[in-house]
């Protein structure tokens, strides 16, 4: 039995839900890399054959790709999805889709002879990462000079792999952000829409208290208090029914056995179980997997037309096809989105694209640091997965820090306190494209992350001074690091709302071409993107149907 599908939150499902989730699990079983709810003659002509057209396709199966695709199918327009990634449904040999955290295969990453986690030692040891053998795995992470970005790669993007945290950013600061947006309308319909959407969901407090599954975040509490800051509960799409199961021990462990940044085997409601499996099962939407757009161009016509390589589970390319569309949604992520499009500007297929494309770009001020704690005082051999609780000081004038507490489940007591610190860094890097290399690079310094750094830094020393603590400076690779700085989770911008675009993500100097997903944010929004991401999809999507489709 496929361990996503026994683990399904208690929850009634939607006939369209059951339809879609019934076309993946088919997909799975056969091993197809065309997953559709429709009839099998429609589904064949939404395929994606060389030369084929589809009114509408949708690059990526992330966040702002699968609302795109949902409202899309809804208003009637047959869409095509295409996913460099695979479908992840089908168990392996040890009878689990995904691998743990402590034990890597290679389905935890993408095209890589080793692992690459974000935590790269131990001691100073080099004992976290694996050697594997290259395979398209779940995690990916893109080194781009002096900063490197984890994706997701696979049916549902980011959503397989991150935390799960679902945070509604701070009015004042969404205002501030993208000043050009009704945060009204946005608070009061698209936020919510979103997070009733993704099946967001709160810890049971009292549950919180007493279980051993969350002494690390109690701990971090009690030293934040300490100093004077406060806490905040995180709401979470990660089902907490099912993790209180686990815990009981009447559900299969996930976010209770390692589970989260190679993916989550029960528990979780990534977009494959919420927004795609909606949309597929309308039998509007055809997914085609393993399948990466390379360029854009547009004919004559007004059609775009894509080149689009497949490959197999071993990065090799099987075939290389062309397909056009009449209207085309970018939802490939910051760096996805933006290459394709500065491919297109520079390489003259699109020429008529903006100057803006490739700027704005920041890591929402991301920064991880980790604390000793004293012996006396044990964050616990057992850690749920999941994040439940931030450190909120983001009303600080001076340094702006909304903290996650962190887990590290070891599986054996480490002492450590782990931090994500997301900061309000100013700085912002700009996307470029080599025509020689045919590859996109990124002006970034290590040196724009200085003021993130010292943000994170400020409110850590007034943790550490408060209890008698230190850094960690062993978790962060070789060397004595105790902020990591080179590395984010929460990649935005390339192509911002209102500049490289309209105001509802059209794209400028072209019709019928738009970015639906975390290029649209400039650089930051103060916590966890992703239910940003899809309120704005939402948003946008909706005038985007009503203006330029549904006519």
């Amino acid at each position: 039995m496929d361990p996503r599908t026994a683990a399904a939150p208690r929850q009634p499902l939607s006939r369209r839900r059951l339809l879609g989730l019934a076309a993946l699990g088919a997909a799975a079983l056969s091993g197809a890399t065309t997953i559709s709810a429709a009839p099998k003659a429609k589904a064949h002509a939404l395929a994606g054959a060389d030369g084929s057209h589809t009114p509408a396709v949708v690059v990526g199966t992330g966040y702002g790709a699968a609302v795109a695709a949902l409202r899309l199918a809804e208003a009637g327009v047959e869409t095509l999805m295409l996913e460099m990634g695979q479908q992840w449904d089908t168990p392996g040999a040890d009878g689990n889709v995904f691998p743990s955290m402590l034990k890597p295969d290679e389905r935890s990453t993408w095209l890589k002879s080793r692992t690459e986690a974000p935590l790269g030692s131990f001691l100073w040891l080099d004992v976290v990462n694996k050697n594997i053998t290259p395979y398209t795995g779940v995690l990916d992470r893109v080194n781009l000079g002096q900063m490197s970005v984890y994706v997701g790669r696979g049916v549902g993007g980011g959503s397989l792999v991150n935390g799960g945290m679902a945070v509604t950013p701070r009015r004042s600061y969404f205002e501030e952000v993208l000043p050009q947006v009704d945060a009204e309308e946005m608070y009061a319909r698209h936020f919510p829409r979103a997070n009733a959407a993704l099946k967001v969901n709160h810890i049971d407090a009292g549950w919180f208290e007493e279980t051993e599954w969350y002494r690390f975040a109690r701990v971090s509490r009690a030293q934040a208090a300490k100093a004077g800051l406060g806490t905040t509960f995180v709401p979470n799409v990660y089902d907490f029914d099912h993790m209180r199961r686990e815990a009981a021990g009447e559900a299969p462990k996930s976010a209770l056995a390692t589970e989260v940044i190679y993916g989550n085997n029960h528990g979780k409601r990534s977009l494959d179980r919420t927004y795609l499996a909606a949309a597929l099962g309308t039998g509007k939407v055809t997914i085609r997997t393993l399948h990466q757009v390379k360029a854009i161009t547009r004919q004559r016509d007004g059609a775009y037309v894509l080149t689009v390589e497949e490959t197999d589970t071993r990065g090799r390319t099987v075939a290389r096809k062309q397909l056009s569309c009449t209207h085309l949604f970018l939802g490939a992520g910051s760096l996805g989105t933006t290459e394709l499009l500065l491919r297109a500007r520079e390489t003259g297929a699109l020429p008529e694209l903006s100057p803006e494309i490739g700027a704005g770009w920041g890591p929402n001020g991301n920064i991880m640091t980790a604390r000793a704690n004293h012996v006396w005082n044990p964050t616990g051999a057992h850690q749920s997965s999941i994040p439940a609780l931030g450190i909120d000081d983001w009303d600080n004038p001076a340094a702006p820090v909304f903290a996650e507490i962190a887990p590290l489940p070891a599986g054996l007591e480490t002492w450590v306190s782990l931090y994500l610190a997301i900061t309000k860094n100013p700085e912002r890097g700009t996307f470029v494209y080599d025509t020689a290399t045919d590859r996109m690079g990124l002006r970034w310094t290590r040196d724009q992350n200085a003021p993130a750094v010292a943000a994170a830094k400020s409110l850590f020393d007034r943790i550490n001074k408060a209890n008698g603590t230190i850094y960690r400076y062993d978790l962060f690779g070789s060397g004595a690091r105790n902020f990591a700085d080179d590395f984010c989770y929460h990649p935005l911008g390339g192509c911002v709302l209102g500049k490289a675009t309209d105001l509802y993500g059209r794209v400028r100097g072209y019709d019928h071409l738009y970015v639906t997903d975390g290029s649209l944010i400039p650089g930051s929004i103060g916590v966890n993107p992703f239910v940003t991401i899809t309120a704005l999809a939402e948003r946008n999507v909706e005038r985007v149907i009503a203006q330029d489709i549904a006519r």
